[in-house]
């Protein structure tokens, strides 16, 4: 079990935010084969919440207070190092990335724009699907609430 790491853009050390951005990359970009605007001017709005082993950071999610992405609060940019998901790594990041939305916003409703291959993954963690598949840089992505 991984202790999580809570920071706001500003709080990032420049190694952190090194570190964030090629995994999100080696993830999103490469290993999905899906060429799209990582850096989108959205990270510096968001609380950042990531897990480190002892040389790198291994998983990490963006949290967005109500407004801000959505209407909701929201949690995005789930990713796990390719080397670290047979563990249990995914849900551990997603019940921290849930619980510090409850605690920062103060509310339950909580929104994310999930690959669809991943609905059972999140509906695991108390999310429902609303409203139809779409694509979203070419992957298939569905609208996802949870209101626990």
């Amino acid at each position: 079990m991984y202790k999580p790491t809570i920071k706001v853009f500003s709080e990032l050390t420049t190694t952190e935010l090194y570190q964030i951005l090629r995994l999100r990359s080696e993830v999103f970009v490469v290993e999905q084969d899906c060429v799209y605007q990582d850096i989108d001017d959205k990270d510096q709005q968001a609380i950042h919440l990531f897990i480190s082993d002892e040389k790198e950071v291994i998983a990490y999610t963006r949290l967005f207070a109500p407004g801000l992405y959505f209407d909701t609060a929201s949690i995005g940019r789930v990713v796990v190092s390719l080397k670290h998901r047979k563990g249990s790594l995914g849900h551990q990041i997603m019940d921290a990335s849930v619980k510090v939305v409850q605690q920062k916003f103060n509310t339950s409703k909580i929104t994310i724009s999930a690959q669809t291959y991943l609905k059972k993954f999140y509906e695991s963690h108390g999310f429902v699907k609303e409203g139809n598949e779409y694509l979203e840089d070419g992957i298939p992505h569905i609208k996802m609430i949870n209101s626990n």
